[in-house]
């Protein structure tokens, strides 16, 4: 057999359709194996990688929670009657049906928006929009009023919602009264109430420090079912983080306790076919759409659960830079070669600072891998919520 041709290959495999109290280790591990004895085949070999998408993980544990969960969470927490809600992302699947249950959980909501976008990219405005306003997005504070005035009604680029209005409707909708301002400092909330839910997602332990610092009464996202109500679902480390409308009255939680699913996939993949494959759950990909500006990472990480193996991020050198530098004088056979020593002989030590590994991205091995697999299952009808991984920790030399 010649040497091999082929780097990273990322497989969507087909799956039945999951539902609560699956089997999901014996299912996707028959799945995997199915795809490999097709006539679309694959070898199973030593570090592969298995990933599950968070949302089959969620169904199959019946990690859900209603609005009426979610009120009854925020009302104990809060108090039932002035509350403020700062920061959400714009966006029906992730936050719509949580701000219903917030509402539900209050007798006003005090809503505010940062703007120009939210902090994945969402527009509400745009930047020259603020420009030609003459508003300093890092100082003033809008009403509702004053947004409206300056620059009426904006839809979303991409699914053509007025969030603002949505988001209002949706208050009322439960019960509640509505008032909706524009800032973005979080301490400006407080001249409205001290009851505090904060929405962001990456910067939100800053957030929460600012406003505790100044005496408010305040829970993240992160907070509101970290346990169950009324025999709901729950998530201990991100409470509503991470979740997804599943109806118009409920939410799937992001996944918890799938540390041991993922060893469990990869124990049963060593006993069918004696190869050691590493396994990962993976949620949202950490990539930025560059017409939106949207950031796609709306989860509190990619990867929640996955194998030991995956831990850390790459050792890679930059072909690129030796064979400009390193061996600009070679070619053909003799460069093969060159490139081929210098990669053996890099070792396992990091190649931080070492400029022949510059621009080799030195994110977390589960950031990129997530991101891979997040692309190739897609959001829509794919039907391939597993994915299958090959040669990705191979190098130049592997197979020579």
């Amino acid at each position: 057999m010649g040497e091999r041709r082929v780097g990273t290959v990322s497989r969507g495999i087909r799956c039945p359709i999951f539902r609560e109290g699956d089997d999901l280790a014996a299912m996707v591990t028959e799945s995997v194996l199915a795809a490999a004895e097709s006539e679309d085949g694959f070898e199973v070999r030593d570090r592969d990688i298995v990933a599950i998408t968070e949302s089959v993980v969620g169904r199959c544990q019946g990690n859900y929670a209603s609005v009426d969960d979610i009120a009854a969470d925020v009302k104990a927490k809060l108090g039932g009657e002035t509350i403020g809600i700062i920061w959400p992302i714009l966006s029906r699947n992730r936050f719509a049906i949580c701000l219903r249950g917030m509402a539900k959980g209050a007798k006003k909501v005090v809503l505010m928006l940062s703007y120009p976008s939210d902090e994945v990219g969402n527009a509400l405005l745009t930047m020259d929009q603020i420009d030609e306003s003459g508003v300093n997005p890092y100082s003033d504070v809008l009403t509702l009023e004053k947004y409206r005035e300056l620059f009426g009604e904006n839809k979303h680029q991409f699914t053509g919602v007025d969030y603002v209005s949505y988001y209002g409707d949706l208050i009322r909708e439960m019960g509640a009264e509505a008032e909706i301002i524009f800032a973005n400092h979080a301490e400006e909330i407080l001249s409205y109430t001290k009851n505090v839910i904060t929405c962001d997602i990456h910067t939100r332990e800053r957030t929460k420090r600012k406003l505790r610092e100044k005496g408010a009464n305040v829970y993240g996202m992160d907070d509101i079912l970290t346990a169950p109500v009324n025999g709901s679902g729950y998530n201990e480390n991100y409470g509503l983080l991470g979740s997804n409308k599943a109806t118009e009255d409920t939410v799937k939680l992001f996944p918890r306790d799938a540390q041991g699913l993922v060893l469990d996939i990869q124990k049963r993949m060593l006993e069918k076919t004696g190869k050691h494959v590493e396994v990962m759950i993976y949620g949202d990909g950490a990539f930025k759409d560059p017409v939106g500006k949207i950031w796609e990472l709306a989860d509190p990480v990619v990867s929640p659960f996955y194998t030991p193996g995956l831990e850390g991020t790459p050792n890679e050198l930059k072909l690129k830079y030796l064979a400009d530098n390193d061996f600009a004088d070679l070619s053909g056979e003799a460069l093969r070669d060159a490139i081929s020593k210098a990669i053996k002989a890099k070792g396992e030590e990091s190649l931080v600072g070492n400029m022949a590994s510059e621009g080799t991205t030195p994110r977390r091995l589960t950031d990129l891998i997530g991101s891979l697999c997040d692309l190739t299952s897609g959001s829509g009808d794919k039907g391939t919520p597993v994915i299958y991984i090959q040669g990705y920790f191979d190098n130049y030399t592997t197979g020579r």
